[in-house]
């Protein structure tokens, strides 16, 4: 099959030809990719060094080609979304509907199944899946429950970004912050997933809404998903700003939505008695996160959280995701600035690095 290829750490893709699939084991599917967006997460990976081939993305919608044994909540020719995050169904973190805790499931970060295999190879040698979808290819086999069915009438480029973008931004809301109505949030980055917490906070009702981004196209698309303050950080401290919007009392939620462990600690000072900071946005490995004064952390009750897609439960949250969007609730199609040929992955992925557009999509399929 046809597929973006990452073959050595900090290269750019190369378009091959002659990537095999094999056909899915028990309990997986076999998926044609349609549309597949472009992620952060995604050059996390191209610059991390692999050594091995890796076929990168995995914010994916597609159509059911073939089923493994033992799956039965899959038809072919289903439309799915496809969810980084498989989870296993029958761990203990399963049972509470915690996928993101799932063992199995948290093997997508070694970008192999979870007994280290892949289905891609390349001339005999194997081809890894990167971040457990792989959906920078015509192809993928994933795990069922990582396929989401969906309406047939749901353009699937508009869905695929609910596979990554919309799942951890708005599911920080919703589950890991559990942001409640009338609360003030600060967002600190306004990226795919940045945007995402915005509209997440929007819908949850809360009354104020400060969104943060060095770039000023990245703010007005805030304003657009529900952002009611902007805030240029080079512009001055963005502490004392929040501090000045909110009265002097700080925010109930500040989300870093970037990766920076300097943000995070910026968002533990703009946070209220009581607030809350919730890391988005994957930091550098080597970065640490400093609590000045711990005893002023811990009496002043503060509380720091860490989030991975979202908090979500994949078949409880992408339905409402999509179910908010037909309700007019959520914008997805305000998420995708540019739309591409699988061909052009590299063009997408310097989008990407000049912070050009919000989300760039492939068109895979065509």
């Amino acid at each position: 099959m046809r597929a973006a290829l990452l073959t050595a750490g900090r290269s750019p893709l190369e378009i091959v030809e002659d990537v095999d699939i094999e056909e899915p084991r028990a309990n997986e599917v076999l998926i044609k990719i349609s549309h597949s967006g472009i992620c952060h997460s995604d050059t996390t990976v191209q610059d991390g060094g692999y050594s091995i081939p890796t076929i990168l993305g995995h914010e994916a919608s597609g159509v059911v080609e073939m089923l493994g044994s033992g799956v039965t909540h899959l038809a072919v020719g289903d439309h799915v979304v496809l969810t980084p995050l498989a989870p296993c169904g029958h761990c203990a973190a399963c049972a509470r509907h915690e996928a993101t805790e799932c063992t199995e499931a948290l093997a997508f970060a070694t970008n192999a199944r979870p007994d280290g295999t892949t289905p891609f190879s390349r001339n005999g040698a194997p081809v890894w899946r990167g971040l457990g979808v792989g959906a920078f290819a015509e192809y993928t086999v994933v795990p069922a429950s990582g396929a989401v069915r969906i309406d047939p009438d749901i353009p699937l480029e508009v869905a695929c970004v609910i596979g990554c973008a919309m799942q951890t931004g708005v599911g920080a809301v919703f589950n890991t912050a559990k942001v409640e109505k009338g609360a003030t949030v600060v967002v600190m980055g306004l990226g795919g997933i940045g945007q995402a917490i915005v509209g997440g906070a929007a819908v949850a009702g809360a009354s104020r809404i400060i969104a943060s981004d060095p770039a000023e196209g990245r703010r007005e698309m805030a304003s657009s998903f529900g952002a009611t303050d902007l805030i240029d950080p080079t512009a001055g401290d963005l502490v004392s700003t929040v501090m000045d919007l909110t009265s002097g009392t700080g925010a109930d939620y500040a989300f870093d939505a970037v990766g920076s462990a300097a943000l995070v600690e910026q968002g533990i000072n703009s946070t209220r008695v009581g607030g809350t900071t919730v890391m988005v946005g994957a930091s550098p490995i080597e970065e640490n996160v400093t609590i000045n004064a711990a005893v002023l952390f811990m009496t002043m009750q503060k509380k720091l959280l860490g989030c991975l897609l979202g908090s979500c439960w994949p078949t409880r949250d992408i339905p409402l995701m999509l179910d908010l969007w037909r309700g007019g609730r959520l914008d997805l199609e305000r998420m995708i600035s540019h739309r591409l040929p699988l061909g052009e992955v590299n063009q997408g992925i310097a989008k990407l690095h000049a912070t050009d557009g919000i989300r760039t999509v492939l068109d895979v399929a065509n």
